[in-house]
């Protein structure tokens, strides 16, 4: 402040003193040089480092970066390579791919699961009436399932052996995938674990998912130690930092998605070597973040950012509550199914609760077609109140 200063006194005395008639007419071009120099530094040093927060944007102009980017020299691409332009080449193609119209298109229900299902007595009463509406997958990655409902008998698949936090969750998920594809019928298809059950009937599942213009896949931009910390470097320069995301596995998407992530090598090949437990002294798992990160950077637009499957994560514990067959009540399952706004908390300190509504086709709707984690227990509640909290 007191070089400033002195700098305005010391030309308020060159103003007013007269000086010689050679100091005078050099004033000008001085002037011009010194602001032609701060504007060349101003631009150089925008270019280098460009503002990122729109606050420091708007100090400077009332558009704010908008306006700046209008004259900024543009910062050259990254040459992306040949495996790069090869994968962004098949994923356009496969995007623009007009959904067939079939005279009954189908759901592809997919069930991840270590053995038998406990609530396939639930499934059969949501099922029933609705053949040909919907095909039945089951990986069981443990043991093999003994089935009590018509619908799951010879719907499984082969399996693997799959371990939580690693990415052979994923390669469970591709399996299904695969095997659900293979049906041209099935146009939407849902992933769903063994403490999965419906809140809704099967008419308005059907068609929430059949006629929604988005998949649901959960994103969101966690920059905490158990989002962006569990980053690594190894994955550039294909997965920036800056594209990192984390969202919940349980998705539900359209045909075009599904072949999407099926033709995806260049991307999946990244999260299966650096993103697992313990690599470079972190805890990353693939199952939280290589579709969440994979869809925000090939279709942004075209996810929804959240999952259509509810689980309460309020006892801030490393897995969700697990309900017992005291807490499933009617009011219990009507309140998940009132829900209409979709929620984030980061992992940072401040612990940032990120919302927004669960717009269905651009119009505000309840976000959850189906809930977990049920204990088996509760089956016989559920089979007694399902006509209630579903409306069938």
């Amino acid at each position: 402040m007191k070089t400033s200063k002195g700098w305005r006194l010391g030309m308020g005395d060159v103003h007013i003193l007269p000086g010689s008639r050679h100091r005078s007419s050099s004033k000008g071009p001085v002037w011009i040089l010194l602001l032609v120099s701060l504007v060349s530094i101003f631009l150089v040093l925008a270019y280098v480092y460009p503002l990122q927060r729109s606050a420091a944007c708007y100090i400077i102009s009332a558009r704010g970066c908008e306006a700046i980017a209008d004259w900024l020299p543009v910062a050259p691409e990254r040459e992306l390579s040949d495996e790069e332009i090869a994968s962004r080449v098949v994923f356009r193609d496969i995007l623009k791919i007009p959904a067939p119209k079939l005279k009954t298109p189908k759901i592809a229900f997919m069930f991840l699961s270590t053995g038998s299902l406990p609530f396939e007595r639930l499934w059969d009463m949501f099922f029933r009436g609705h053949e040909g509406k919907f095909t039945v997958y089951v990986h069981a990655s443990k043991d093999k399932p003994v089935h009590t409902s018509r619908y799951f008998v010879n719907r499984d698949i082969r399996s693997d052996q799959v371990v939580w936090g690693k990415i052979s969750m994923v390669d469970a998920e591709k399996r299904l995938l695969a095997n659900a594809l293979d049906d041209s019928d099935n146009q939407h298809f849902v992933l769903l674990s063994d403490s999965c059950v419906p809140l809704h009937d099967f008419d308005y599942i059907y068609n929430y998912l059949l006629y929604s213009n988005v998949s649901y896949v959960d994103c969101f931009e966690d920059p905490g130690p158990h989002g962006n910390g569990r980053y690594s470097d190894h994955m550039l320069p294909e997965v920036a930092l800056k594209d990192f995301r984390k969202g919940a596995q349980w998705f539900s998407i359209k045909r075009q998605h599904a072949l999407v992530i099926m033709a995806d090598y260049l991307y999946y090949a990244k999260f299966r070597d650096f993103c697992q437990p313990g690599l470079d002294g972190k805890n990353c798992y693939a199952d939280e973040h290589y579709l969440p990160t994979f869809f925000h950077m090939i279709d942004p637009a075209g996810i929804a950012n959240w999952s259509v499957t509810h689980v309460d994560w309020s006892e801030a514990k490393w897995h969700p509550k697990s309900y017992k067959a005291e807490d499933v009540t009617v009011e219990l399952l009507k309140n998940i199914t009132s829900i209409d706004v979709s929620v984030h908390v980061t992992s940072d300190e401040k612990k940032e609760l990120q919302t927004r509504p669960c717009l269905w086709n651009g119009f505000k709707r309840p976000c959850y077609l189906f809930a977990r984690k049920f204990l088996p227990e509760t089956l016989d509640n559920l089979l007694e109140l399902f006509s209630n909290y579903t409306g069938a």
